[in-house]
C-alpha cells in the first residue's frame, strides 16, 4: 500500500530534533508536499511525548499521509508513536532500515535520530520511506499479528 500524498505528510520532534525539522519541512514542501508541523519550533528543551502523540493521532485518524519524528535517539518518540494502536513507528538510522519498515513493516511513521544521522542521511531515508511499497503476502499476516486489541 502506498500513502495518499494528497494529505499532508505529519512531522513533529522534540528540541534535540528541531533544526533537521526545520530543514525537512522547507525540503519537503520544495518538493511539492503539503506538510502538517506538530512542533516543536525552538531549541528549547520539551517533553518528546507533547509532540509525538499528535502526530501520531494525525496519522492514525488518516488527517495525514504518514509521519515522520525526530528526537536524539529516536528511541523515545518511537515508543511513543506506537502506542497507538494504529500506528507503526520504525526507528531508521540508515537507508536500508527505512526500505524494510515500509517493505515488511508496513510502517506508517518513520522515526530518525537526528543526534546520529546527517541530515542528507534523513532526506534519502524520507525519500525511500515515501517510495516503497509494502510487500504484503507473508509479512500481512504478522502484521495483522501487532495490534493488541
Amino acid at each position: 500500500m502506498s500513502f495518499n500524498l494528497s494529505l499532508p505528510i505529519a512531522i513533529g520532534c522534540d528540541h534535540a530534533g528541531y533544526e533537521y525539522k526545520a530543514a525537512l519541512v522547507k525540503w519537503l514542501e520544495e518538493k511539492g508536499y503539503s506538510v502538517k508541523n506538530f512542533g516543536t519550533d525552538s531549541l528549547d528543551s520539551v517533553d518528546y511525548p507533547d509532540f509525538a502523540h499528535p502526530t501520531a493521532s494525525s496519522v492514525e485518524n488518516g488527517e495525514t499521509a504518514f509521519g515522520i519524528l525526530l528526537c536524539g535517539s529516536a528511541n523515545g518518540v518511537a515508543i511513543t508513536a506506537n502506542k497507538h494502536q494504529n500506528i507503526r513507528a520504525g526507528l531508521c538510522w540508515e537507508n536500508e532500515v527505512a526500505s524494510l519498515v515500509r517493505k515488511h513493516n508496513n510502517a506508517n511513521m518513520i522515526c530518525i535520530p537526528a543526534r546520529f544521522v546527517s541530515l542528507d542521511q534523513a532526506k534519502e531515508m524520507i525519500e525511500t520511506f515515501i517510495n516503497t511499497e509494502f510487500e504484503g503476502g507473508r509479512h500481512a499476516n504478522r502484521v495483522g499479528k501487532i495490534a493488541c486489541a
